[in-house]
């Protein structure tokens, strides 16, 4: 089976060429977001980590619903932050609120020297339709 490439109107439009996500077999995986407001992408950046983590995953959330879905379809998290040391806890902080208890998905959190439009966080998802 190819895979479907799906754009969604509400989300931020990307900031390199690609898709929101790609999907095969019930398998979505969208691509990272970073902090942009997907009604101002020129704006600049909310400031610091929290600010930055709940922008990314409301705009993973926007992805996730131009598909029929939630973040409790999501199944793995990658993380990437420059400030590693620095921001790893409160980004953990303001992450853990999207997810209820018991409920979160696998993940991988890296370090990384620089991300897309200065970003301080990048986080993308593994989804599986029901």
């Amino acid at each position: 089976m190819l895979p479907i490439h799906h754009m969604v109107d509400q989300a931020p439009q990307p900031v390199a060429p690609f898709s929101h996500a790609a999907e095969a077999d019930g398998w979505v995986f969208v691509t990272g977001q970073m902090p942009t407001d997907p009604d101002a992408p020129d704006a600049p950046l909310p400031d610091g980590i929290q600010a930055q983590t709940v922008r990314v995953m409301e705009n993973l959330k926007l992805v996730l619903s131009g598909l029929g879905l939630g973040l409790e379809n999501v199944t793995f998290a990658r993380v990437y932050l420059t400030e590693f040391k620095r921001d790893y806890q409160a980004m953990n902080e303001t992450y853990r609120q999207f997810f209820p208890p018991g409920k979160l998905p696998g993940r991988t959190c890296i370090g990384v020297s620089g991300l897309a439009v200065d970003a301080l966080v990048e986080i993308d998802l593994i989804a599986r339709r029901p």
